[in-house]
């Protein structure tokens, strides 16, 4: 599909379910129709409107915000490895945490805490016994 200036296109709706950014065209068209879609930072509602490559796409994807630039368009919706190529991710990379960072500590009830383990159970038990 061509724009008016002969440059050609695709809808946006049907450019994110290509490159795998929504399961399905609808819920592709409902992220355009909220409004939370911007293309080259000009924010748009109509999932008629056509993207081309070169264009940057900014939008929320989950806890994220995406910042991605088109490469090419998508001709169909095939594996994640050719909608990989449809695209190039502009927003940085998070730092990975150093080796040297105190572990997360397991998230344990107390000991003595709601119901008893098997272990303080028998422990109890053989209290009881020596009575």
């Amino acid at each position: 599909m061509e724009d008016a200036a002969g440059q050609p296109g695709q809808r946006i709706d049907r450019w994110l379910w290509c490159a795998r950014f929504s399961k399905s065209r609808s819920v592709a068209s409902a992220l355009v129709q909220s409004g939370r879609l911007r293309i080259n930072g000009e924010r748009i509602s109509k999932a008629s409107r056509n993207v081309r490559p070169g264009d940057v796409l900014t939008f929320p994807l989950g806890p994220h915000i995406r910042v991605i630039e088109i490469v090419s368009l998508g001709l169909r919706r095939g594996p994640a490895s050719e909608a990989a190529a449809l695209y190039r991710d502009l927003e940085p990379r998070p730092a990975r945490e150093s080796t040297n960072a105190p572990t997360k500590l397991p998230t344990g009830r107390l000991p003595g805490a709601g119901r008893p383990t098997k272990k303080e159970r028998r422990r109890t038990d053989a209290l009881k016994e020596d009575e």
